[in-house]
This record gives structure tokens, sequence and C-alpha cells, in this order.
């Protein structure tokens, strides 16, 4: 029997690390080929991984909410057979993995799709590094806080334990966004206490040593041995500081697809001249053909909703105004004209705000457009949109009326010409044949890469869109 292991994969296209979501199976829990094990969320998308061969499951090496580098082992698995000299290092280390990981082995660089290789042999472990008195031993500047430490930080002791008090000199275990958070905070991880898998050191460890580390400011050194009874000397001194730091802010840290979201909206916010133009208008006999055709025969079972013909309005005011649908290629100077639409659709998730497109969507019927809604958007909610559902798009619809907002002004998604904002769809009194009556009213806002777009281009891109949903019957006057 040996032990085989498997590695974090590139799921998202040269992406470089990605976080465990969730762990499907535990330790001696039996996996075959191809059984999912884990839910991992990369920048772009929540995706599941299968395990590629049989056998009984013997460690997990990074608990959930970890952030892992792709080429890192996060499972190991016990199987019937396997290269015995690759499982060796793994069979040697498991009676004593209690008490360190694997040694690193010399291993050539893994290629991945960024340009540059994932050594093998920085998936291997490091012995655990003593948790107080290692901190000691190798020269840390502040020894007040290591010293004292210990005390409220009763998970460490397994850590203690399984250490076996040995110092090392190997700088402390972490994780990049870790060492930084640390950097930022201003606290050295060589006194931090690590409870982590393998002596790992988390953020938490390390928000708690920031908060240890302000204690001797405004309180007595004694004080670190018990923060609890902190408040109470503080509040004699000034009664405005009596909360604790930690308890006034709180601090999430930025990965996933809503840090990918952000770097995309400030490279796009600075890259391509944005210009926002409005148009309120009547959609009362859009409104009555939604209804319509909810009860049309033919479209039982379809999901029909006012953004279904919006999105089928988009595209026929595309049809006619075909140089809005073009990007700029900044390497070449040149704007590259579609002949197809790819329709993003931007969905709010709990993971942050992601825009899957619909592949071809000016080739789909009306039939064909409703279901690419309705898969696009369950497929979003449940967090298992793919990195390709996400590429290539040409033009978006954001619906911030769903939320009851009137308009905005949207950015670009990258790469793309043009965004459309729908705003809230409200009875409103408007004149109608000479007439104040009440009718169906909204806005609509698009911003346009003024690049690609001129004033007159995106006004009558615009105004087409609008025209279709004032008078409906154009979708197939206009087709």
């Amino acid at each position: 029997m040996t032990i085989r292991e498997f590695k974090m994969p590139d799921v998202g296209e040269g992406l470089t690390e990605a976080e465990i979501l969730k762990w499907y199976v535990q330790p001696g829990d039996t996996v075959t080929d191809g059984q999912v094990v884990c839910e991992v969320e990369t920048a772009k998308a929540a995706v599941e991984l299968p395990i590629p061969f049989d056998g009984v499951v013997h460690a997990l090496l990074f608990e959930e909410g970890t952030t892992v580098d792709v080429g890192q082992v996060i499972i190991s698995v016990r199987t019937e057979a396997g290269d015995a000299a690759e499982a060796a290092p793994v069979q040697e280390a498991a009676p004593a993995a209690a008490e360190a990981e694997e040694e690193p082995a010399p291993a050539a660089r893994q290629p991945v799709l960024v340009g540059y290789g994932v050594s093998t042999a920085s998936t291997k472990r490091r012995p655990r590094k003593a948790p107080a008195g290692t901190a000691a031993q190798n020269g840390t500047a502040a020894p007040a806080v290591p010293a004292a430490a210990p005390a409220p930080a009763a998970p460490a002791v397994p850590a203690q334990q399984n250490g076996n008090g040995q110092a090392v000199e190997e700088r402390p275990l972490a994780k990049p966004p870790v060492r930084k958070l640390a950097k930022d905070l201003g606290i050295d991880l060589a006194s931090v206490v690590p409870t982590g898998d393998g002596g790992i050191v988390t953020r938490e460890d390390v928000h708690a040593a920031a908060a240890a580390a302000l204690a001797p400011q405004t309180v007595a050194a004694p004080a670190q041995a018990a923060p609890a009874a902190a408040p109470a000397p503080v509040a004699a001194q000034a009664p405005a500081a009596a909360v604790e730091p930690a308890a006034r802010e709180t601090r999430i840290p930025v990965k996933g697809v809503r840090k990918v979201t952000a770097q995309a909206m400030v490279g796009s916010a600075f890259t391509a001249p944005h210009v926002t133009e409005f148009i309120t208008f009547d959609v009362t006999r859009t409104m009555k053909l939604v209804q319509e055709l909810k009860a049309d025969p033919d479209l039982a079972g379809l999901r029909i909703n006012p953004l279904l013909l919006i999105a089928k309005a988009v595209l026929v005011a595309v049809r006619r105004n075909p140089d809005v649908n073009a990007s700029w290629d900044e390497a070449a100077q040149e704007i590259v004209l579609k002949h197809y639409v790819n329709l993003g659709i931007a969905a709010a998730t709990p993971r942050g705000l992601i825009v899957p497109n619909i592949k071809d969507a000016h080739a789909k019927t009306l039939p064909e457009l409703s279901e690419a809604l309705s898969s696009l958007v369950a497929t979003a909610r449940e967090g298992k949109t793919s990195p390709a559902d996400m590429q290539n798009g040409t033009l978006t619809i954001t619906n911030v009326g769903v939320f009851g907002v009137d308009t905005g002004t949207p950015i670009l998604n990258p790469g793309e010409s043009a965004i459309l904002a729908v705003g809230a769809i409200k009875l409103q009194p408007w004149v109608h044949k000479g007439k104040v009556k009440a009718r169906q009213v909204t806005t609509l806002a698009l911003s346009f890469d003024h690049r690609l777009i001129d004033g007159e281009l995106g006004s009558r891109f615009l105004a087409d869109i609008a025209a279709v949903l004032e008078h409906p019957r154009r979708l197939i006057t206009w087709s």
C-alpha cells in the first residue's frame, strides 16, 4: 500500500492560487477516481475538484478557508498500487506526521499557464517551529509578546506538543497574504503562535498577535496574560478608549472573485474613457407583452420577464448599429469589430459580482434566449459559473432596477465596448396621447468606451433600445 498526493491544479487558465471552500471527504473515507473531494474558489469562479485515483483518504493538508498555491499538495490518499519511490517520503513521514511534515526534495519546476513554473519541492512542508520558545531562540525583536501569548492561545497547545520544542532556523510558515497582513500590521511572524495545520500562521493568529501587541501601549505588562481584565484600567484612564480596537473595526480579506473584480474595475475605469448617457421612457407596452407571453402555451415552462425583452431589444439595436459591438486592441492599435454578440449579464452573488455571458446571443430565438438566461442566472447563484462562461463578452446588461434603483453610471467590463444599466420600472405620471396618465416608466443608462463609440453612435444605439421597448412591435419590424 502506498500514499499518493493530489496537488492543487491550475483550474482557471493561469491562476496561481485557489481557496478551499469545502471538503466533501474526511480522513478514512474511501474515494474513487473522478469523485469530487472538495470545492475551491479561484479569482474567477467556484470549481469542484475530482480526485484522479482510488483509495482511502490519508490526510487533508489544508483547512477550509485556506488559500493554497497551485502545485501544493492538498490531500493524500492510501492506494493499493503506485510508484513506491514516489510514495516513499510520505510513508516514512507517516508515523511521525504529528511531529513534522515531509522534507523538501529537489524536483523540476512544474509548468503552469502564466509563464513560470511551480516548484514541486515547494509543496513539501518544513518541520514545525515551536510556537513559544523558538521565537526567543531565533532572536525575536519583541520577546514580551511571545512570552505572554501562550497563556490565552489555547489552540496552540497541540502544535507545541507536535513541535517537540525543537527550534527551527527557517522563517515561520505562512501564506503570502498572511505575510502581507502581518507586515501591514507591523507584526513579526516569528513572534506569532501558529494554530494552523502543520504549524502554519493563519490570519486569525496575526490578528490575535496584533491585539496583544496593542495592550502594552495602554495597559501594564501583566495585563497581557489576562486580556479580559484590560478594559478596567483603561476605563479608569480614559472612558472613551474602553472599547477594544478589534471591536471597532472588521477587516475582510479581499480575495477570490471580489479581488479580481476590483482589479478589473480599476483597470477599466482608468483605461477606457467612459461616457454615460441616459434615457427615460414609457415601457407600458413591453410590460403588457411580458404578461401576454407568460400566458402563451408555446412558451410554457420558460421564464419570461422584462429582462428577456430588454436583452432582445439590445440585440436588435446591435444589428442596427453594428459598430458598437467592438473592442480596442491596444497592442496593434486596431479596432476589432465583432460579428457575434456574447451578451453579458451582471450577477450579484455571495462571492461578489460576476459577469457570465450568453455565447452567440445574436443567433438565438426568444425561447432559446430565455433558456440561456435562466441557466446563466441559476448557475451564478449556485456559484458554479465556469471561467469560460465569463470570457470573451462583447456587451453587458446590469439590472440595478431589481434593487429599486432608478439608474447609475456602470463601469465597463474590461475588453467590452458598452454596458447598459436598467433602472427600476415604476408606475409614474406620464403624458400619453396628450393626457397625463399613470404609465410604467424606466430609465436606461449606457456607458461606453469613447475610443470605440462616439457620441452620435452611442446616442443612436441607446435610442434604438428605448424605441424597441417603447413599441415592442419593432422586435419584428426591425429584425
